[in-house]
């Protein structure tokens, strides 16, 4: 064999143990792995930090925001936004490792801001909630300045950080406590995120809500209704971490609350690997990021309102 076909195989060789050593830190929620990995085969010259701050006392509660380099297309900003709160069990996670979500969707003309929250032992139910609230006054009140456009907010999460953002779109008085409205958030868009999980059987799911008073309080299915965010819910069918029925019930509270939906059940995915397929080199199946593109591009349109309620399937 020629040097050009040992080449070959050997860039063969090292692109596989990437997919594989990146797949394995996933299933170890070693998400920096991935945002790495993310980092060499995409580059940040597409991407612009424009806000590395503090949105409370807590180390925990920090944020990011990018805008794009260069403008989308003229006139284009101020970028809707797109506030993506990362998974880990209530317990673990760090925002900065979430920087492959903002270079995804900040080259197609959004504004993304990744907010950190308290973490167990730090803070139980409601503290993530409380905090993801107090992020989002942050957005209403900075990011205008910064090139954002705060009429236009989607919330948008993966696992835990799904339960967090539904419970600010669905429960009303989380935002109502920062002087927000949740009904003028643009939508929400759930990936494998826990909505119906009582009993108490894990451990993290005791550690975060065992000591709330009123238990089914503390699930997003409680306060399904009509007038809420529109809502785009993806799970895959082979998660065993989040079991689908919690998107699927989701869905039926919705529709039994007035505001017909159905969850959208992937097929082959798992629960890390609907969040990988956001990253390169994975980013080529577009089963998970084509769905999240076309759900932003109908609730963020400036002719759209919280008066429009697009059908979600």
């Amino acid at each position: 064999m020629g040097w050009l076909g040992w080449t070959g195989v050997g860039v063969l060789v090292l692109a596989l143990s990437l997919v594989v050593s990146v797949s394995y830190a996933m299933a170890t929620n070693a998400v920096a792995l991935l945002d790495n990995a993310d980092a060499l085969f995409r580059g940040n010259s597409q991407i612009r930090l424009v806000a590395a701050t503090q949105y409370g006392a807590d180390p925990q509660q920090k944020l990011e925001m990018f805008v794009p380099a260069k403008p989308v297309k003229i006139g284009a900003a101020p970028y809707p936004i797109v506030v993506f709160i990362h998974g880990g069990g209530w317990d673990s996670g760090d925002p900065h490792y979430y920087r492959f979500i903002a270079r995804a969707l900040v080259p197609q003309g959004y504004a993304v801001v990744l907010p950190g929250y308290r973490l167990y032992p730090k803070a139980r139910f409601p503290g993530m909630v409380e905090d993801g609230a107090a992020a989002l006054r942050w957005v209403h009140d900075h990011a205008a300045a910064l090139g954002g456009d705060p009429t236009r907010v989607v919330l948008m999460g993966h696992s835990a950080g799904a339960y967090n953002a539904a419970m600010l779109a669905l429960d009303k008085r989380w935002l109502a406590h920062e002087g927000l409205d949740a009904n003028q958030l643009r939508g929400f868009i759930g990936l494998a995120g826990p909505y119906d999980f009582l009993p108490l059987d894990t451990d993290a799911t005791r550690n975060s809500f065992g000591n709330a008073s009123d238990l089914p309080a503390t699930q997003p299915i409680h306060f399904a209704r009509a007038d809420a965010p529109p809502m785009l819910l993806l799970t895959g069918d082979a998660d065993k971490t989040v079991f689908p029925r919690n998107s699927v019930a989701l869905a039926r509270a919705m529709t039994d609350a007035g505001r017909p939906m159905q969850a959208d059940v992937l097929p082959g995915l798992s629960h890390t690997r609907i969040i990988m397929l956001m990253a390169k080199p994975f980013a080529g199946n577009h089963a998970v990021l084509d769905k999240v593109l076309q759900f932003l591009a109908a609730v963020t349109a400036p002719a759209s309102s919280a008066a429009v309620k697009p059908t979600v399937h």
